[in-house]
């Protein structure tokens, strides 16, 4: 008897084991998004290299930048081609967040690591003491914003619903956008002010400040959804062709007004209602009461 139970629960496992094996796939966006998913890999791969090594006149960090730029077209893409052909499903949901964890999550925090280990090897009359404590800074920062960008996504994945007007704004900093200022500021380093280490040295202290924005519950706005789809004013237009010719002038200082920009605003406007208008409540409360009191008390003169 106890093995007919047992042999009834094995078929009934595989059973249910059937039900939930996957059938079919779609194949585009499937495609674009492992594309995504190779592009980051390719940033570890060039990143790796070091900041000495160069192919041409683009050192290969700035190499790994670019892929990470190409891998962010690649996850706006396969979105837009799955909703556009109807085909999005939970299967492309999970294999774009894996995706998404190795290009916006591993690979920048790697491309910073490599690019601070160069600039620290460079500190040999340091304390050597000194030098090993911000070498295992930069290791906590950089496991820091991995942790973050994977909670993010799994967060994401939890509450994202796949209805079209859902996608207008997002909870906390998108993980494209928090990888996009590392790498804007790694790009601009390494092609224009190579020799300027300030950049490299703030790469730890940004790459945590936009970890925190990544896990806040801070609302970002969906760039292409609110600015770029359906009538808008004619304002907007001009805007985007000035955009494109600070692009075409200078590609990396309008990396970083663009990324920069975007992960300051939502932070500089939450801010702004939370903690100052807040501040300017109670003191307006606080005035009101005042003359509350002072009109309420009879006059000892009269």
């Amino acid at each position: 008897m106890p093995r007919l139970k047992t042999q009834a629960a094995k078929e009934s496992l595989l059973r249910r084991v059937r039900k939930q094996r996957l059938k079919y796939i779609t194949i585009l966006p499937s495609l674009i998004t492992i594309l995504n998913g190779v592009c980051g890999f390719g940033a570890i791969v060039f990143a790796s290299k070091g900041p000495t090594a160069s192919l041409g006149q683009f050192p290969y960090l700035a190499i790994a930048g670019y892929m990470i730029l190409l891998a962010m077209i690649a996850d706006m893409l396969d979105g837009r081609v799955a909703r556009m052909s109807r085909s999005t499903s939970s299967f492309g949901g999970q294999l774009d967040s894996l995706c998404d964890i190795i290009s916006f999550g591993v690979a920048p925090a790697f491309l910073m690591l490599k690019v601070l280990e160069y600039k620290l090897a460079g500190l040999a009359e340091l304390n050597p003491a000194f030098v090993s404590f911000l070498q295992r800074f930069i290791w906590l920062v950089a496991a820091a914003y991995i942790s973050c960008a994977a909670i993010r996504l799994a967060r994401f994945n939890v509450e994202n619903e796949e209805d079209e007007s859902a996608h207008m704004s997002f909870i906390g900093l998108p993980c494209p956008a928090a990888a996009g200022v590392i790498v804007s500021l790694v790009i601009f380093q390494q092609e224009n002010v190579p020799q300027f280490n300030a950049i490299a040295y703030a790469l730890p202290f940004l790459t945590l400040a936009v970890a925190g924005l990544m896990v806040s519950r801070i609302r970002y706005p969906h760039i292409v959804n609110q600015y770029f789809k359906g009538k808008k004013p004619f304002a907007h237009l001009i805007r985007v062709l000035l955009l494109f010719a600070f692009v075409i002038w200078s590609r990396q200082a309008a990396l970083v007004l663009i990324f920069c920009s975007f992960a300051a605003s939502s932070f500089v406007k939450w801010l702004y209602y939370k903690v100052l208008r807040r501040r300017g409540y109670l003191a307006l409360a606080t005035e009101t009461a005042q003359g509350a009191v002072e009109i309420s008390e009879p006059d000892s003169n009269v």
